[in-house]
């Protein structure tokens, strides 16, 4: 029962997000046609009129709503304005770059945040814990934009190494597009890295202070077993929620990353859509990252009854 009511609430999410999705995008003034006006200068009244029927502008707002919305459920999210391509083929060629951005930035700084933030809880007010909870707070003001530029000008300067004009796509030459994809990952798991310590640390803390960690350590079980059949498992709920949140918020956050190192992924394609008023492309792209991350939000919402059996009866 709990499992088919996250179930719904995910697709009744879903459903809000289209509406929002299709309409906000239109209260931007102007469209597509206006656009190519201020372009090629003038174009007759007949032209225009021409152009939005073909486009399906001239419809009432909900009849255009509709008939995007079957469409979009039998799979087909339309025909880009400016290109007349079909942009589902163009989504998915760009997905995997932002997908293995926002992973490898996941990865990475878990791998990094996760230790760091268990010693700095186990050590409190100690030098290491000062020096973390330091870095952590340099980490959560520094833009992300700022942290990319900053990495480029490091690394042209100290290791003679710059973005890639080019990307390989990560099946085509695994160890190419790692190298490739190094810097930019890293740029967006820098902030995720800070706030994943700073959690990591007050949910370790939090952990610790419990009586039956505290009856544990009183029975002379060693540190290492506390901490791995105690600690981490009831301190994992806040970091999966914290996790899951990220990973979803990486993927739209991934649009400056991408304009930066000049990463060909969803990030880049609605940039451009957006200054062409393409709407059929600007829409799929944000449907398509808010589905991401309802599905993401869904996956962590199952795995609280995994990591907590007492959630499964609540």
């Amino acid at each position: 029962m709990r499992l088919l009511r996250q179930i719904l609430s995910a697709l009744g999410a879903a459903f809000a997000l289209s509406v929002l999705v299709f309409v906000l995008i239109r209260l931007i003034p102007g469209d597509a046609v206006t656009l190519w006006v201020g372009q090629e200068g003038s174009m007759p009244p007949q032209v225009q009129d021409t152009l939005r029927r073909m486009f399906g502008l001239d419809e009432p707002i909900y009849q255009e709503y509709l008939h995007w919305l079957v469409d979009v459920l039998r799979g087909d999210l339309g025909y880009s304005f400016r290109s007349r391509l079909p942009v589902a083929p163009a989504l998915l060629a760009a997905l995997p770059y932002t997908l293995e951005l926002a992973i490898g930035a996941t990865l990475v700084s878990t791998l990094v945040a996760v230790p760091l933030g268990v010693l700095s809880a186990l050590r409190r007010n100690s030098g290491l814990d000062l020096c973390a909870r330091l870095l952590a707070l340099v980490g959560l003001s520094m833009p992300t934009f700022w942290i990319g530029v900053l990495l480029i000008l490091v690394c042209s300067a100290a290791f003679h190494w710059l973005p890639s004009l080019t990307y390989t796509g990560l099946f085509e030459n695994p160890a190419e597009n790692v190298q490739q994809m190094f810097l930019p990952a890293l740029t967006l798991a820098l902030p995720l890295m800070a706030v994943m310590m700073r959690m990591t640390r007050s949910a370790v803390l939090e952990v610790l202070g419990q009586d039956y960690v505290r009856t544990a350590r009183a029975k002379g079980i060693a540190q290492r077993p506390v901490l791995v059949g105690h600690t981490l498992p009831n301190a994992a709920i806040p970091l999966v929620t914290v996790l899951g949140i990220q990973l979803g918020q990486l993927l739209g956050g991934a649009v400056i990353v991408e304009q930066i190192f000049g990463v060909p992924g969803l990030g880049t394609v609605l940039i451009s859509a957006i200054t062409q008023r393409d709407y059929p492309v600007v829409q799929g792209v944000i449907l398509l990252t808010g589905l991401t991350f309802i599905f993401i939000q869904l996956l962590v919402d199952i795995s609280y009854g995994y990591l907590d059996p007492r959630v499964q009866h609540t």
